[in-house]
């Protein structure tokens, strides 16, 4: 016990220093954390702040709904397409998350050299900008990221309730999205990124059984009679189905946050590619395994579970996944949150039952937009074409290039090039590459594709739909109750 008592003595300690000394107090304090995080079981489950817990958040939080909407997109794009599609976005994407952990460190370490303290402030995407490239940055990257994740949450809430429907159809989706919505503000009570660890873990397990719930599930039931793989058939189709895929790649709408709140952020570098990699391990084969069951049929169906047979392994997908949905609900609403917070000066504030309570108004537009866009599929490209194009690929390419456009900012640069490509010149031929490719065929056909998708589903189901793409059984008569089977 000796130890742990000195270690939480050098904890208070440290939080006694003066704000001139706030940087080495920080550090320090995180150095005790995390050499003491075994010996306390709420620092085990809590306090979470390592490579490996960075890494089970971007993991988990990459994927949630997506899965289930992943068939659908390959039966607009095609097998080889929506294979082809998700390996160059997952490269893509890591590509885009390791420049936004270069300017979060060129900016970390220009305010300490400047002698800021971060003790009680998370750093955010927004504030990077602010600090690197100035004000109009700063506007630009709040509305993208704000707009992305509260679109996201919107997202995580259908899913909750397209999910459970699959299970108790006795109420219908508008009112799950009630009930879930009252769920989902429960997350105002979890302060940080910080404090996701078994989270986080329990995510990545619940991803995982799902995915490969999925893909046996689907070779179990074999192909349905007169199977068609048409796609691609329509433009449309194409590119609302390859924005869906942009989207699922383009999770790291957070990574500064996951960042700050590692104990050496500068770890960071490569360990959404890594996520990646295990993230291929769980779409491919699911999306790939349900489209080749399914066929055609998965156009009017963008949620995978709706297809597959009703037993316990499906209905124990459907409540793992609804567990992860709330977790990935908290992912997307706690920046905001810390947005709120900041604008309304309630960030320093330790009281977790009053930020909690400050928190609750970003929660409520959620909660009416679940209500207003029930569309689950169409909803995912559009939020992929629009906003995620320009929040995690364009921005993040173009203010890289921008913050090292002088030759003084490349020499004193707090992250020099990567070790596989150790040329200036090169990294600004990637991001301009990424750049070019993201608004032309990201935004610009993508967000053709996927408004005209969108807007037809308003035209069909009308917004406020109470149930929708739900298939109520007929009424039983007397005449169908002693029908023979087929």
């Amino acid at each position: 016990m000796l130890p742990q008592k000195q270690a939480e003595e050098a904890i208070v300690s440290n939080f006694s220093e003066t704000d001139h000394e706030g940087n080495k107090e920080e550090s320090s304090t995180r150095e005790v954390e995390e050499n003491q995080a075994l010996f306390s079981v709420k620092n085990a489950l809590w306090h979470g702040g390592s490579v490996w817990d960075a890494w089970f958040s971007c993991a988990s939080n990459q994927v949630a709904q997506v899965l289930l909407t992943l068939p659908y997109s390959f039966s607009q794009l095609g097998m080889l397409s929506g294979i082809l599609l998700q390996i160059f976005y997952g490269i893509l994407g890591s590509w885009t998350a390791y420049l936004i952990s270069v300017l979060y460190m060129e900016y970390r370490s220009r305010k300490e050299k400047e002698n800021v303290s971060f003790k009680n402030h998370v750093i955010q995407w927004f504030e990077v900008l602010d600090g690197l490239l100035g004000p109009y940055w700063k506007a630009v990257g709040l509305a993208f990221n704000c707009t992305f994740l509260l679109f996201g949450s919107v997202i995580q809430l259908i899913a909750c309730a397209s999910n459970i429907y699959y299970i108790n159809d006795h109420l219908d989706k508008r009112t799950w999205t009630y009930i879930f919505g009252a769920c989902c503000a429960t997350t105002v009570f979890i302060p940080s990124f910080h404090n996701y660890r078994i989270w986080s873990f329990l995510g990545l397990f619940m991803t995982t059984y799902t995915a490969w719930y999925l893909a046996i599930a689907a070779i179990a039931h074999g192909q349905v009679g007169d199977v068609q793989h048409s796609a691609p058939r329509k433009l449309v189709l194409y590119f609302t189905g390859a924005t869906n895929i942009l989207y699922t790649f383009g999770g790291h709408a957070v990574t500064v946050e996951i960042m700050h709140a590692m104990w050496k952020p500068q770890k960071f570098k490569y360990i959404y590619l890594f996520a990646t990699l295990y993230v291929f391990t769980l779409t491919i084969p699911s999306a790939t395994a349900v489209y080749w069951a399914f066929g055609d049929k998965l156009l009017n169906h963008s949620n995978a579970f709706s297809l597959l047979p009703k037993n316990g392994w499906r209905d124990t997908a459907v409540i793992l996944m609804l567990i992860h949905q709330f977790i990935t609900f908290g992912f997307a609403c706690t920046p905001l949150y810390f947005v709120w917070e900041k604008v309304i000066g309630m960030h320093d504030t330790k009281s977790i039952c009053l930020r909690a309570l400050a928190r609750l108004p970003v929660v409520i537009p959620i909660w009416f937009l679940a209500i207003i866009f029930p569309f689950f599929g169409p909803i995912n490209s559009a939020v992929g074409a629009l906003l995620v194009s320009f929040t995690v690929y364009i921005i993040p390419s173009m203010a890289h290039m921008l913050t090292y456009r002088k030759a003084s900012a490349r020499q004193n640069a707090a992250e020099k090039p990567p070790f596989f490509l150790p040329s200036w010149t090169a990294m600004y031929v990637i991001n301009t590459f990424v750049v070019v490719w993201v608004f032309v065929v990201g935004f610009g056909f993508g967000g053709w594709a996927s408004m005209t998708n969108f807007v037809q589903q308003v035209d069909s189901f009308g917004l406020f739909a109470k149930c929708y793409q739900c298939h109520p059984p007929p009424p039983v008569t007397a005449a169908n109750a002693t029908a023979p089977h087929h």
